[in-house]
């Protein structure tokens, strides 16, 4: 073969191996699927967790049992694996933005001591789909614990007031005592150890107190509660929804039937309305309330946005305390009383009843029938019985 004729050879060659290998390409392209986008870790975090993924596209149809939102059949899959976990995350305004609070289904907030009130977020549906930072962790509190039973949850702290043995708390406010003694799936921070929990003191952008720095991971949290036998049974088999009793949800009000605003609030104890007076602001477009602490909007770290409730419930509870040197209080949050459901831009006048610690706290309107919420983030504020709240 001359010169010329192998020249051509080789460009014909290669033009064919070309055009091949595109119409190769094209097929494969068109007949496999693109596969699903994954839900990314939040920033900060130990890194990506590859075996959480959503379809982005996918319906939601899949009803969360704890606050009636709709999700993905996929995070379905994955919270029916699991039980809530309740976390205690502190309001101290060093200790703002807190991380995690957008993804709880349900937030309860009271007074921790001195006028500072704490959260305890509920993480079951909204924190399926993706691992979430909480933080900053804080202690237990005894008045929470009724909340914990309600859920059969997993309850992670860092410490909390009183062991069994210790003189100088309050019987009543033992609230490590009484983890132990009513069977509480303890998280104590103290026994777990980094990465699952840790102290990240640059997790703000500027420094502040050991007390205000402890992040703990949800999706390690999880894999340490399966290690310890609770997933979404226990040890002995019994699902955390057994003796579940789950809110009645009804669909938004329509667009015509919102006010056009509404606003709340209020102060759990007076002098204290600076640092922690809360405002709720009614949104009618988005049929939400955006909440304001301490006069600025509250926003979650990981998300930068405001946080904001579909409904927002006004538990009033007798306050008794300080009942020790340690500043500890106690609340009737076993019992019935008077409450306020703000939800539709609306106010509820009614009552909560819990009649005993393991017991579902249900709220009723005038009439005695049971509010049925929006589906959605709800917060249940607990307030002292004649707080003040101006709308």
């Amino acid at each position: 073969m001359n010169k010329t004729k192998f020249v051509s050879s080789v460009i014909i060659g290669l033009a064919l191996y070309l055009v091949a290998t595109g119409l190769s390409f094209a097929g494969f392209s068109y007949f496999v699927k693109k596969p699903v986008a994954e839900v990314q870790t939040p920033a900060g975090s130990s890194g990506p967790q590859s075996h959480f993924t959503i379809d982005p596209n996918a319906p939601k149809t899949a009803a969360c049992p704890i606050n009636g939102a709709y999700f993905t059949q996929q995070e379905k899959d994955i919270w029916s694996k699991r039980r809530p976990l309740a976390v205690m995350i502190e309001n101290h305004q060093d200790a703002r933005p807190q991380s995690g609070l957008s993804s709880a289904d349900v937030v309860y907030e009271a007074v921790a001591e001195g006028g500072i009130t704490r959260f305890m977020g509920i993480f079951y549906c909204g924190a399926a789909a993706k691992s979430v930072n909480l933080a900053p962790v804080r202690s237990a509190r005894t008045y929470f614990l009724p909340w914990v039973l309600e859920y059969d949850a997993l309850y992670n702290h860092v410490g909390g007031a009183g062991n069994c043995d210790d003189p100088t708390v309050d019987e009543r406010a033992k609230a490590l005592c009484q983890i132990q003694q009513w069977k509480i799936k303890n998280m104590d921070q103290f026994g777990i150890s980094f990465p699952t929990c840790y102290r990240n003191y640059d997790r703000l952008d500027h420094p502040v107190a050991t007390e205000h720095t402890m992040v703990c991971v949800s999706d390690k949290l999880y894999s340490l509660a399966a290690e310890r036998g609770w997933t979404n049974v226990d040890a002995s088999g019994i699902s955390w929804d057994a003796h579940f009793t789950g809110w009645k949800f009804k669909d938004d009000a329509a667009l015509s039937d919102r006010p056009a605003s509404f606003s709340a609030s209020f102060v759990a104890w007076p002098g204290y309305e600076s640092g922690y007076g809360v405002q709720w602001v009614y949104d009618r477009a988005t049929n939400t309330y955006k909440r304001y602490n301490g006069g600025q909007p509250q926003t979650d770290l990981e998300t930068k946005q405001q946080l904001t409730a579909k409904d927002v419930v006004i538990l009033f509870a007798k306050e008794t305390g300080p009942v020790d040197g340690h500043g500890h209080l106690l609340y009737a949050d076993v019992g019935s009383g008077d409450a306020v459901v703000f939800e539709d831009g609306k106010t509820v006048q009614g009552t909560w009843k819990k009649p005993d610690r393991n017991a579902r706290t249900l709220f009723y309107d005038g009439t005695g029938r049971e509010v049925s919420f929006n589906r959605g983030q709800i917060w249940i504020e607990m307030l002292p019985t004649g707080t003040k709240i101006h709308y």
